[in-house]
């Protein structure tokens, strides 16, 4: 039995209306960090604290945040972070400039080494704009907390005091805290770990969702080998189907591979 090897289409930025596209983009990164935000809130307490000194895990997090600081706790920072998407929306479009660019001027060819490649391209870019708010949105998070003895740094104790005492508000206040403490250079603290973060982070999802795609279409493709085969990618499976399966994995595994370099950035910054 032979079979004729397709190979599943990449849409690029340059095939879309980008009328339709960054609006729609920034409409539904809204809908998934309103989703997410409460774990990226417990994530970056988690990673701050000493031992278990506080939360014994995330489940124990959110029943504590929950009790002690209501609903709104697991949304403390929400509308700051949501700026992030702008540079998000810089990073989407840096990457898909830089593959182009591969594709066209340098010869390279191979998905994966130009999803790679542009991945890491991307996030400097984007980091770059981000670090700053990344850093406010995270003593935003980590406001709040009624514990002692947490190990949390000077700056975040001086900020605490100063939101008791300001009529202005919170971010106001963070914001007067570090400049007053580090100046300019102070909102892009800890951005080489940054980089080192994330730039590898996102050289490696793009890496790994560029292989699971093809994986997984190849065992569209070869279903007639195994009855295996058969049960993981059924005849028909759409493209939308095959993205669902490949991103998820993606994230998870460079998550794996990028974590701890992220829990000394969270430390570093605040």
């Amino acid at each position: 039995m032979s079979f004729e090897m397709e190979e599943i289409q990449i849409i690029e930025l340059k095939m879309m209306d980008k009328r339709k596209y960054y609006p729609l983009t920034l409409a539904s990164g809204l809908t998934i960090r309103s989703m997410l935000y409460p774990f990226m809130l417990i994530k970056t307490r988690l990673q701050i604290q000493r031992s278990k000194t506080v939360y014994k895990g995330t489940f124990d997090a959110l029943i504590k945040i929950g009790r002690n600081e209501g609903t709104s706790g697991l949304y403390r920072g929400f509308w700051v972070s949501c700026l992030q998407l702008f540079p998000s929306m810089v990073y989407i479009s840096s990457y898909e400039g830089m593959r182009h660019y591969m594709a066209e001027h340098m010869g390279v060819t191979d998905n994966s080494t130009r999803a790679f490649v542009a991945g890491g391209c991307a996030s400097i870019v984007g980091q770059t704009l981000a670090v700053p708010l990344d850093i406010i949105t995270q003593h935003l998070m980590l406001m709040g907390r009624r514990e002692k003895n947490t190990g949390t740094s000077s700056l975040l104790d001086l900020k605490r005091k100063q939101i008791a005492r300001s009529r202005t508000g919170s971010l106001k206040a963070i914001v007067k805290a570090i400049y007053r403490q580090d100046g300019a250079m102070g909102f892009y603290k800890g951005y080489f770990i940054s980089l080192a973060c994330f730039a590898p982070n996102s050289a490696l999802w793009w890496f790994f969702y560029d292989s699971y795609t093809s994986k997984i279409t190849l065992i569209q493709q070869k279903k007639w080998v195994t009855g295996l085969m058969y049960n993981i990618s059924p005849d028909g499976i759409s493209r939308l189907g095959i993205q669902v399966v490949a991103a998820p994995l993606s994230g998870v595994s460079s998550a794996v591979l990028t974590n701890p370099i992220d829990v000394i950035r969270a430390r570093i910054q605040v």
